[in-house]
């Protein structure tokens, strides 16, 4: 069974790059979901002026 505990240096780095990427992933994707909500509760409503009259 002791050989069932090797990690080969090329898997071990490809795993561990796997790991920092999903990571940076699921934090950049909450910190743009975050910002969508931010700014979809700060939206200014819109002037009557601001619409152009025909």
């Amino acid at each position: 069974m002791s050989y069932l505990l090797y990690i080969d240096p090329g898997s071990g780095s490809y795993l561990v790059q796997a790991i920092i990427a999903a990571a940076l992933g699921v934090a950049f994707y909450f910190r743009s979901l975050k910002n969508y909500i931010k700014s979809f509760f700060s939206r200014k409503p819109k002037k009557e002026n601001d619409t152009k009259s025909n």
